[in-house]
């Protein structure tokens, strides 16, 4: 890596990692015990996935863990982020059966990080959730709080001795949006207007739960960290200038971050601005149905400060202007009311949808110390795309990496943002979910035309390893 004049500097003990999740790498779909769940069973659907291909081998990670790792310890990561898959460890997604095999290969994964000096951050759920819970409701269900709270629990008490940074839910603004109301992401339903937000309240309640057990029960004698990972863009009007333009960029913040961060980090509730909009978009359609947003009992553990850190998921930033909607349709499109654009300034890396905008991290960083008192932060996604040939010389990507660092020191430096820690999407280009095996955002390639699945470090894994390496030298 050539020097250059912008060096980024970082904390002592700033946390470096990649990010993989369980259903985009393990493959194994159906070995050694491991349930169904709705990723299979979508995947499985003609028509859902870039040319109907699935997750069922993946990386075969499963089986090649042993690859996985000396990738990792190339790029000399401080941590690594996996995902359990929750149908692997309880097939029926309760813990009324457990499954060993799959208790093995998680306590693998983690003796050997740990005997190579790293640091496993672990989210319980990214997405591949149990079928056997979908066919019972799902996370439409209630009770689906208390079934996530005993799974989080079997996982405290079986790997927390060794796992002190968990994450209970990835993504959950996503998981309900793609999942619920667009129909684009597993389970694939459209719902629209409703199931999104009984959803993200189910999630919410779920997460809840779960940190008050880990907090009464499992942190004394473990003393790990918990939170959820949330993502979000940046989102700016397109005219300043403009009040509605302004309205609708708060707007698209409300509703994309304060979601699911106003309740754990703020007020304990939903905005504000988000439950009177919603109710404002019911009464104009003349929706006449229980709440849409839901409200939380004080008979359950409070959502309020069920954090220990702030997760962030951050990959693209968008202009915002407000945008007329039909008021006779009940959707999220009607809540929200806006338009997103893409500015022709920011060049687009890959997929249509990713423009590279480091500066729009700086910007919702600063954001969120304000907005959400000032936590402690990681960012625990953010990476840069490829499509089409595959280039080993990404030189765009390993300038991404250099820029954003950059952005992510000038947030600490000078902004006095408390950033903690940075992980790449992803360790390995992987199954990304609709779009397939067609889009690529690893550090290190992986050749699925191979029965061996070689994986082969990019330049951009080159140059976020020297980055690596030279802060390790002031550690």
């Amino acid at each position: 890596m050539s020097s250059r004049s912008d060096e980024p500097v970082f904390p002592r003990h700033f946390v470096w990692g990649a990010s993989t999740a369980a259903y985009q790498i393990e493959g194994a779909w159906n070995e050694d015990g491991k349930g169904p769940g709705i990723w299979d069973t979508f995947c499985h659907r003609k028509g859902r996935i870039f040319e109907d291909q699935t997750g069922d081998v993946a990386c075969n990670s499963y089986h090649l863990w042993e690859k996985d790792l000396k990738c990792i310890l190339q790029l000399r990561l401080t941590h690594y982020r996996l995902s359990f898959s929750w149908s692997r460890l309880l097939p029926n997604g309760t813990t009324d059966h457990i499954n060993e095999k799959g208790v093995a290969y998680y306590n693998r994964v983690i003796d050997d990080l740990l005997a190579n000096h790293v640091t496993p951050m672990i989210t319980l759920y990214h997405f591949d959730f149990p079928q056997s819970l979908q066919d019972r409701g799902g996370w439409k269900s209630a009770d689906i709080a208390d079934i996530f709270d005993s799974y989080a629990r079997f996982c405290f008490q079986t790997f927390g001795d060794r796992v002190k940074l968990w994450l209970t839910i990835n993504e959950p603004q996503i998981c309900c949006t793609m999942g619920y109301e667009e129909g684009i992401f597993a389970p694939g339903l459209q719902e629209l207007g409703t199931t999104a937000y009984v959803v993200g309240h189910n999630m919410l309640r779920a997460h809840a739960k779960a940190w008050h057990s880990y907090n009464t029960i499992f942190r004394k004698q473990q003393g790990g960290l918990l939170s959820l990972a949330l993502n979000s863009d940046w989102a700016e009007p397109l005219n300043p200038s403009n009040p509605d333009d302004v309205s609708a960029a708060k707007r698209h913040r409300t509703f994309e971050l304060g979601w699911f961060a106003c309740p754990v980090f703020s007020t304990g509730d939903y905005p504000v601005a988000m439950r009177a909009r919603i109710e404002e978009i019911s009464k104009a359609v003349g929706y006449d149905g229980a709440p849409r947003l839901p409200r939380f009992s004080e008979d359950e553990p409070p959502v309020l400060g069920s954090a220990d850190f702030f997760a962030l998921n951050y990959y693209t930033s968008r202009k915002v202007r407000a945008a007329g909607t039909s008021h006779r349709e009940l959707n999220m499109k009607t809540d929200l009311e806006l338009e997103r654009i893409i500015d022709p300034s920011w060049p687009v890396c890959g997929v249509k949808w990713l423009a590279v905008v480091p500066e729009g991290l700086r910007k919702l960083l600063k954001h969120i110390k304000v907005e959400y008192n000032n936590p402690a932060i990681y960012i625990t996604e953010n990476g840069f795309s490829q499509i089409g040939p595959v280039e080993m010389e990404d030189i765009q990507r390993g300038r991404f990496y250099w820029d954003t660092l950059c952005q992510v020191s000038k947030a600490i430096c000078e902004d006095g943002v408390d950033i903690r820690g940075y992980f790449a999407w992803s360790l390995l280009d992987n199954f990304e979910w609709s779009d397939g095996f067609s889009v690529r955002f690893g550090l290190f390639h992986v050749d699925f035309s191979n029965e061996e699945f070689p994986r082969t470090m990019y330049h951009s894994g080159k140059e976020y390893a020297a980055i690596i390496s030279k802060n390790c030298q002031h550690s």
